[in-house]
């Protein structure tokens, strides 16, 4: 009965915990970039001309993506058996929390040290 119940999701089709992260990966992204020009980018363009702030997103864009791509090496290299196993489940949620804790979290913060900076 575990052995089904390990392969078998709500819906009845098994979670392949390769596409979840490389999903939470685009995802968090995203939400990422939008905190970046929502908060840095308005904290830096107090202080500077019109074009640094822009460059300053694209900076700190290019800075997260080896972060993130790094998150999700660690699931792409899975068998087609393992990326079923829930035995993963674990693993799985202190990486995508982490993950998420970086792409919420670094825009506050780099605002907040820009703030104080400028």
């Amino acid at each position: 009965m575990r052995e089904l119940a390990k392969h078998q999701s709500v819906a009845g089709k098994t979670r392949d915990w390769r596409k979840a992260m490389s999903d939470h990966v685009a995802y968090a992204l995203v939400i990422y970039t939008i905190l970046q020009i929502f908060l840095t980018v308005k904290a830096l363009g107090e202080g500077f001309s019109s074009l640094m702030p822009y460059f300053a997103l694209v900076v700190l864009v290019a800075a997260i993506i080896p972060l993130c791509r790094w998150f999700e090496k660690r699931w792409s290299h899975l068998s087609d058996e393992q990326a079923a196993d829930e035995d993963y489940a674990a693993a799985f949620r202190r990486d995508t929390i982490g993950l998420w804790a970086l792409a919420l979290c670094l825009p506050v913060a780099l605002t907040a040290l820009f703030k104080t900076i400028f």
